[in-house]
């Protein structure tokens, strides 16, 4: 017997409290060993349309509805008695007619009206608005995967009732009509399976689970659907083979995380005996990842082996000690102060210590120049400040004395770590990984990429990317072509956000333009994403002081928590470890016990986040409040103070608008944003309430 589950089963399982979880799983486990055992007690619904739709006890007033046929079981949902049937009463499961895939679909005649909810109705001007696809026929709605019975429905749907009807089509239909509303083109459609749970469509939905295993696998993370199910864009872009260089790309909440740990798996369980390395720009972040991934391969140790999960710095001092040697790493203030002595000896001159250290971070150490040479015809893309050869002769002077202070120190930067080991490897006749994935690529450094491609060496499959321009926080613009690694015609986009509501993501948008574009060219054309679910808009306030903006972010939080939000499901960010104390104090006035994240503390079940908006990166919650969003703290006076060349006041302004973007669009379902007058000129731009 064929025992699967689908993901309303699992998004179902998932609001149960702990004690009924543990109930169900039990059950689901006894269902999937012996579903015939007398000792189950199925029970069939005699008011559900479909006949096969059962439901089986689990306790006194839990019940699983399953659908049962003489060779399959799918466990459909789980829910207190009342509402379990209710479900059940409401749905069925079918092929559709056209597409070929297995759909749960929601009975028509059972829901009344298409009900707006309150927040979208009152954000929404009264005025009339035309249906978005009255000119569409039976056919081509049918291609989409629109059910017969909603078909009406959706020639009238209009732009304010379109989300809303969303909720209650089948992913494909209803992500296909929102693309085609915000003036995007549908997919291409499936080819035909002889089974309708082999469609690409219905595999987004439903899972076979083979044995034990799998179900615990499946089961353990239920809030985790990625580890389980995949929409057909991220699959295609996960399993296809690519001649060179290839990077996935989309707005904050699209899923290139989950695409990346599902690439870096299906490499090393495509190529027996494959290194894969999966990485990332931080040591938070790659700790992350290592965690999905031990989630995503569950009991499979010897996959487990061939992926490491490790930060590019972690990476690079790791190959240089097996291929060079120990490395022992200049610190920051090393640095600075081999800076600071050869700025005076050069004598008298207008170059300021800001600038100075920028032009090493960005230029001299960036690129590993070695040579007066070098420096002169070196291109200073990005640095407006203009240097006649007279005066780069000078500066060279200066950095020429700091490499030669790095040389007697016996010490290297994390620049030369990375280029040393990239001449190694181009040296070696084995690379030290087949593959390598990069999450969060839009902060590679220049040192890193050329290391990368020295990695890549241009084999077939072996880096893969995944980014968003748009959440640049760390790294000056630079061009990849021009390091050797070309994405042209292997940059793909992805534009389903599953994690931000309509309302959120749309407000965070206006701190960016509609198109960002790279060094190279390559562009993302933002509007033609898409959230598949509805959410209150964001509620952004100034208050006239400290004290206010506490007492109201207390409020607000004690609010969410009335609504069900859990206090591991809150986050609360701010811009720099100055304005930490706000958080502190907002968080004890609505009495919520609260961890301040950092590099080496990880999110605890049962107390809310605290941390700035750096390490927001990577992280969701179901609210979040932005704190502290004021004039001279975003975008960060001291940044713009110490700007050393004009081409950075440009990149400070925009990394500033970018860490702001980060931060809202960890926000699932509720954002609050606020600051003390004067407010930042950026909340200009998200519109106060």
């Amino acid at each position: 017997m064929e025992f699967r589950i689908a993901d309303t089963f699992t998004d179902s399982l998932a609001r149960l409290t702990g004690e009924e979880q543990k109930a169900v799983k039990t059950t689901a486990f006894d269902l999937q060993i012996d579903p015939a055992n007398p000792g189950m007690k199925f029970h069939k619904l005699d008011g559900a349309k479909d006949k096969n739709f059962w439901s089986v006890r689990v306790s006194r007033d839990i019940r699983l509805i399953v659908h049962k046929t003489v060779g399959s079981l799918l466990l459909c949902y789980v829910d207190h008695h009342d509402k379990a049937y209710e479900w059940a009463e409401r749905r069925k499961l079918e092929t559709h007619p056209t597409t070929g895939a297995a759909q749960l679909v929601e009975i028509r005649e059972t829901v009344k009206e298409i009900v707006v909810p309150k927040y979208v109705e009152a954000a929404t001007p009264k005025t009339s608005k035309k249906s978005l696809f009255a000119k569409l026929s039976d056919a081509v709605l049918l291609s989409y995967g629109v059910p017969s019975e909603w078909l009406n429905d959706v020639r009238e749907a209009t732009e304010d009732t379109l989300l809303a009807l969303a909720d209650h089509l089948p992913a494909e239909a209803a992500e296909t009509l929102l693309e085609l509303a915000t003036g995007g083109k549908p997919r291409a459609a499936s080819a035909a399976v002889a089974d309708p749970f082999e469609h690409p469509d219905a595999q987004r939905r439903f899972r076979i689970m083979k044995n034990a295993e799998e179900l615990q696998h499946a089961l353990e993370y239920p809030w985790e659907k990625w580890a389980v199910f995949l929409h057909p864009d991220q699959r295609q872009w996960i399993e296809r083979d690519y001649a060179g260089p290839a990077r996935v790309s989309g707005s904050a909440g699209t899923g290139k995380t989950i695409v990346a740990l599902h690439r870096a798996v299906h490499l090393a369980r495509a190529n027996a005996d494959a290194r894969v390395l999966l990485t990332t720009f931080s040591d938070p972040l790659a700790n992350a990842l290592q965690t999905r991934v031990r989630r995503l391969i569950g009991n499979e140790p010897r996959l487990a082996e061939r992926i490491d999960v490790l930060s590019l710095d972690a990476v690079g001092v790791r190959l240089h000690k097996s291929l060079i040697g120990p490395a022992r790493l200049a610190g920051r203030a090393m640095v600075l102060d081999l800076l600071s002595e050869a700025s005076k000896a050069a004598g008298k001159h207008k170059f300021s210590m800001t600038f100075l250290a920028s032009e090493w971070d960005h230029i001299v150490d960036a690129w590993q120049l070695d040579t007066w040479n070098a420096y002169r015809d070196v291109a200073r893309l990005g640095r407006k400040t203009r240097l006649p050869e007279a005066q780069r002769k000078l500066l060279w002077s200066i950095f020429e004395k700091v490499r030669a202070g790095l040389r007697a120190s016996k010490v290297v930067t994390h620049a030369e770590v990375f280029t040393s080991v990239a001449s190694a490897i181009v040296k070696n006749k084995r690379p030290a990984y087949d593959f390598a994935v990069v999450d969060e690529a839009q902060d590679l450094g220049i040192p890193q990429l050329r290391f990368l491609a020295a990695l890549g060496a241009k084999r077939k499959n072996a880096l893969f990317f995944a980014g968003d321009i748009g959440q640049r926080i760390f790294q000056q613009p630079f061009s990849w072509k021009a390091l050797g690694v070309d994405v042209r015609g292997r940059s793909r986009a992805l534009r389903v956000n599953y994690r931000t509501s309509h309302q959120i993501r749309m407000q965070a948008d206006q701190l960016l333009g509609p198109i960002v574009s790279d060094v190279d060219g390559n562009s993302e054309d933002r509007r033609g994403t898409i959230s598949v679910f509805n959410g209150p808009p964001p509620t952004i306030l100034e208050l006239t002081s400290e004290k206010e903006e506490i007492k109201a972010v207390g409020s607000w939080l004690r609010n969410r928590f009335k609504t069900g939000v859990m206090p591991h499901e809150i986050g609360l960010f701010v811009r720099s470890g100055a304005q930490l104390d706000r958080a502190r104090a907002a968080a004890k006035a609505a009495d919520m016990a609260f961890n301040v994240l950092d590099d080496r503390v990880e999110i605890t079940t049962g107390t809310s986040s605290i941390s700035t908006m750096h390490l927001a990166k990577g992280l969701e919650f179901r609210a979040v409040a932005v704190m502290a969003c004021d004039d001279e703290v975003v975008p960060l006076q001291e940044r713009i103070e110490t700007v050393g060349d004009e081409g950075d006041l440009q990149d400070v302004y925009d990394s500033e608008r970018h860490l702001l973007y980060v931060a809202c669009t960890r926000a699932r379902d509720h954002l609050l944003i606020t600051s003390v007058k004067p407010s930042s000129e950026f909340l200009g731009d998200l519109g106060r309430n």
